[in-house]
């Protein structure tokens, strides 16, 4: 059971805190974007040590968990005042992921967007990524940075099995899949990047807050070479 504890906001960025269980508050936004914002001002407080104790932080697509919050009443009460500036100038770290642009979607999604297979591909490689939130499978991030102009429709019929390494669109975002799954993505490219290894710390690849660049691996890299485009429909042979 949940209780509200907003009071109005002060700021640009419109926030209502429930309250969950014992030790949690849930921030609900406005919406995507802001809740990145929000997200990333929580992770910029508590790396300067401006946060009250919080054991863990968890963002979705509109909403903040944070969870073990040693005096929720007194956070709950800070929360609507917080200036939330700026997303670009707070995020560091940048992941880039080498992307074989060989999947069967991928002339249909230039054709959504109404511009060539290669155009597309310029597109996505030239789109600055950040990890809004991650989810479905251990790995898997939800890739934001397209920009509404590029969304794009989830397939009518799902498959019943998509290959690990998936580079993928829907809606406004952009996924990998780390392992095997049924999945209804459009599925535009192909990666070797590992994005789940429990022998790795951390485990995950890519972690709520983290930059993504997509490169494209050029026909003839040496051990990745790209499968040449069918003219007809830009799937790989």
């Amino acid at each position: 059971m949940s209780e509200d504890l907003s009071g109005a906001p002060s700021t640009d960025v419109r926030v209502r805190v429930l309250r969950v269980g014992e030790r949690a508050l849930l921030v609900e936004l406005d919406g995507g974007a802001e809740a990145e914002a929000f997200h990333a001002e929580v992770l910029r407080r508590r790396a300067a040590g401006a946060l009250p104790a919080v054991r863990e932080v968890v963002p979705a697509a509109r909403t903040v968990l944070l969870d073990g919050v040693a005096d929720p009443d007194r956070l709950a009460a800070e929360l609507p005042g917080w200036e939330v500036g700026p997303l670009s100038a707070r995020v560091e770290r940048v992941v880039e992921v080498p992307v074989r642009y060989d999947g069967p979607d991928l002339a249909e999604v230039a054709a959504y967007w109404g511009v060539s297979v290669e155009e597309a591909v310029r597109i996505h490689t030239a789109a600055d990524f950040r990890v809004a939130f991650c989810g479905f499978a251990p790995g898997f991030g939800y890739l934001t940075g397209l920009g509404e102009r590029y969304e794009v429709p989830r397939r009518a019929t799902p498959r019943t099995a998509v290959p690990a390494g998936s580079v993928a669109l829907a809606g406004p975002y952009t996924g990998v899949y780390p392992r095997s799954s049924p999945g209804g993505w459009q599925l535009i490219g192909t990666t070797d990047a590992v994005l789940w290894d429990t022998g790795r710390d951390p485990a995950a690849l890519l972690s709520p807050g983290t930059r993504v660049r997509f490169t494209e691996e050029r026909p003839g890299t040496p051990g990745n070479p790209r499968k040449p485009r069918n003219p007809r429909n830009g799937e790989g042979r």
